[in-house]
C-alpha cells in the first residue's frame, strides 16, 4: 500500500515539474539539398518533330486548308513508293501535328520515354489515331529519339446538327513510351573531380549555409559558395570514392533556407502571395469604393387613337451612383505577416483593392518587401 502511494506522489510531482518546464523553440523550415539546387550534368534536355497521326474518323485535317499535311502525306507515300504528283487528295483521316518530349538524364540507347502530341493544322480530334515515326531533335538540330505509337486522348468532342459538346482537348494527346532513344548524351559524371550545385531560389544566406554544412560533413572544405545562385563542390583528396559518392552523401543534408521579403501580385485572378518576413513601418490607410448601377426600363408609348401616329418605344435609364468610405486605419510598425493581414482585412475590402493598397504603401516606403507583379 505504501509503494502505491509513493508511485502516486511521483506521478503528480513530474506532471506538476512538466507543466512548468519551458517549451522548445520551434526550428525553422529546412529541406534537403537535393530539394533546394540542381547538380551540374543532371538535367533533362527538350526534344520536338514533325508528324502526322493517321486512322482519324474524319477529325483530320482539311486539306485545302493546311497545306502541309498535304505535302507531308504526298513526300510519306512518295518514299513508300506511291506516287501522288498531280492527284487530288482528299481524305479526312490525317492530322499534321508537332511532337514534344523530355530527354531524361542519362537516358541510354534503347530507353522508352514518353512523348505528347499536339495538332498543328484545323482538326477537330485525334481519338483514335497513331502516330507515324516521328525523329525528334534536340536543340543542336541532331536526331535523339524517334517516336510512333497510337495516340491517348483526355478529352472528346461529339456533334449533331444544332449541338456540340467538347470535353477537354481533343486535340492534344500522349503516348506512353511511344519514344525510343537512339542517341546518348555524353557526360561522364564519376569522372568529374569538379562540378557546381545551382540553387533554384538564389540567396546568399542559403548558399553560405549549403557550404558550411557539406563542410562540416565531410570534415574538409570542399564546398565553397561563388555567388547567391552557385556553390562549388570539389573531390577531397584521399575520399574513399568518386563524385557520385560524394553527391550522394552530400544531396541528403538538412539545410535551414532563406529567402528574401517579397510579395508576388498576380493581377489577373486578384492572387496576393506574401512571405513570412514581410515587414511595414507605421502608416495610416483609408479606401472608398464607388458603386454605379445602371438599369434601363424602356417604356411603349402609345399614340392618340384619332392621332396619324406609330407605336415607339421611349428610353428609361434609372442611373445611381454611391461612395462607401472606410475609417483611416492606422497598421502599426514592425508587425508581423499575421498581423499586417489582419490589419488590412480590418478595412473591408476585396483582393484588387488590397493589390492597390500594398502598392501604395511600396511608394510611400513604408513597405520592406519587393513587390512582384506577375
Amino acid at each position: 500500500m505504501m509503494h502505491k502511494h509513493l508511485r502516486a506522489a511521483i506521478a503528480a510531482l513530474l506532471s506538476v515539474t512538466l507543466s512548468f518546464a519551458p517549451l522548445a523553440p520551434a526550428l525553422g523550415a529546412a529541406a534537403r539539398i537535393k530539394d533546394i539546387v540542381d547538380m551540374e550534368g543532371i538535367r533533362e534536355n527538350q526534344l520536338v518533330g514533325y508528324g502526322l497521326v493517321v486512322g482519324l474518323n474524319g477529325t483530320g485535317d482539311s486539306l485545302n486548308n493546311a497545306p502541309f499535311t498535304k505535302q507531308s502525306l504526298q513526300s510519306m507515300l512518295e518514299r513508300l513508293g506511291v506516287n501522288t504528283a498531280g492527284e487530288n487528295v482528299r481524305t479526312a483521316n490525317v492530322a499534321a501535328v508537332m511532337v514534344t518530349a523530355n530527354l531524361p538524364p542519362f537516358g541510354t540507347q534503347g530507353t522508352r520515354i514518353d512523348v505528347s502530341v499536339a495538332a498543328l493544322g484545323d482538326s477537330d480530334s485525334l481519338q483514335g489515331g497513331t502516330l507515324l515515326v516521328t525523329p525528334l531533335l534536340g536543340a543542336d538540330g541532331e536526331v535523339y529519339a524517334i517516336a510512333q505509337g497510337p495516340v491517348s486522348i483526355n478529352g472528346f468532342k461529339a456533334e449533331g446538327d444544332a449541338a456540340t459538346i467538347i470535353s477537354g482537348v481533343p486535340t492534344t494527346g500522349r503516348i506512353s513510351s511511344g519514344g525510343l532513344i537512339e542517341r546518348e548524351i555524353d557526360f561522364q559524371l564519376g569522372a568529374q573531380t569538379s562540378l557546381r550545385l545551382a540553387l533554384r531560389n538564389p540567396d546568399l544566406t542559403t548558399a553560405r549555409r549549403i557550404a558550411l554544412s557539406i563542410n562540416d560533413f565531410i570534415g574538409a572544405p570542399t564546398a565553397v559558395p561563388e555567388d547567391p545562385a552557385t556553390v562549388r563542390l570539389t573531390l577531397p583528396h584521399g575520399f574513399n570514392g568518386n563524385i557520385v559518392d560524394l553527391l550522394t552523401d552530400v544531396e541528403q543534408l538538412m539545410v535551414e533556407t532563406d529567402q528574401p521579403a517579397k510579395i508576388v501580385i498576380d493581377e489577373n485572378s486578384g492572387i496576393i502571395v506574401m512571405g513570412k518576413d514581410v515587414r511595414v513601418s507605421s502608416v495610416a490607410v483609408a479606401q472608398s469604393n464607388l458603386t454605379v448601377s445602371i438599369a434601363e426600363n424602356p417604356e411603349v408609348v402609345q399614340p392618340n387613337p384619332l392621332a396619324n401616329g406609330v407605336t415607339a418605344v421611349e428610353p428609361n435609364t434609372q442611373l445611381d451612383a454611391t461612395m462607401s468610405d472606410t475609417a483611416l486605419q492606422v497598421v502599426q510598425g514592425s508587425v508581423t505577416l499575421q498581423e499586417l493581414v489582419d490589419g488590412l482585412n480590418a478595412l473591408g475590402i476585396g483582393p484588387r483593392d488590397l493589390i492597390a493598397i500594398l502598392q501604395a504603401i511600396k511608394a510611400t516606403g513604408a513597405l520592406q518587401a519587393e513587390i512582384e507583379v506577375i
